[in-house]
């Protein structure tokens, strides 16, 4: 009788997560290489800062050694450690709010990565500014659009674009509902294309 282990697909990081929970020192090495990028990547467009989003990145692996004696395959691995990684950027919204009374705004680092931002300009706007801006122009003004997204949209928004969630993923990662889920990306997206067009028409000025 075939068993659910035998006729499941295989997940290459679930598999490096349970030798993980078995003692497995290499594989934890193994698997922060695999996701490492990702999650600076994902932490680097939240936050808009490469020292934080690496910071950000470790805190997850930590948790993720932590939590594993008692890790179970029941999900994908993505939406686990993507669940992990949103409580970690609601930790620092949270740590954030703490500090709003000194007045320190939120800014984007130059060292920012630009990774996907053209991109996600024309899935926002549905169309490119009808000047072509210098590359570095267009990236500042896309990073600006999503910093003001609130976090809850701004990380709807990664995990779709960036790290290719279903609805159904980033509502498990975000402890959302689907249609929560699907209300904040349709804001998100309607903000941004408010914002781009916004810019498109200061260029045609």
């Amino acid at each position: 009788m075939a068993t659910f282990a035998d006729s499941a697909p295989v997940d290459p990081s679930a598999d490096l997560m349970l030798r993980v929970q078995s003692g497995d020192a290499g594989a934890f090495e193994e698997l922060l290489s695999l996701w490492q990028n990702r999650l600076v990547t994902l932490f680097l467009h939240h936050t808009g800062d490469y020292s934080t989003a690496e910071d950000l990145a470790q805190e997850v692996f930590l948790r993720v050694y932590r939590a594993r004696v008692g890790y179970q395959p029941t999900a994908k691995f993505s939406t686990w450690i993507h669940t992990i990684a949103n409580n970690v950027a609601s930790d620092l919204r949270q740590r954030a709010y703490r500090r709003r009374e000194h007045g320190v705004p939120a800014s984007v680092s130059a060292s920012s990565s630009t990774i996907g931002l053209d991109q996600l300009a024309v899935a926002a706007s549905g169309q490119r500014p009808a000047r072509q801006a210098d590359r570095s122009e267009l990236q500042t003004v896309v990073q600006q659009a999503i910093a003001q997204l609130n976090e809850k949209q701004r990380m709807a928004v990664l995990l779709a674009k960036f790290e290719q969630c279903s609805y159904e993923e980033i509502a498990t990662a975000m402890e959302l509902s689907v249609p929560a889920v699907k209300s904040l990306l349709f804001r998100a997206r309607d903000q941004l294309r408010t914002l781009l067009e916004g810019y498109q028409q200061e260029t045609e000025i």
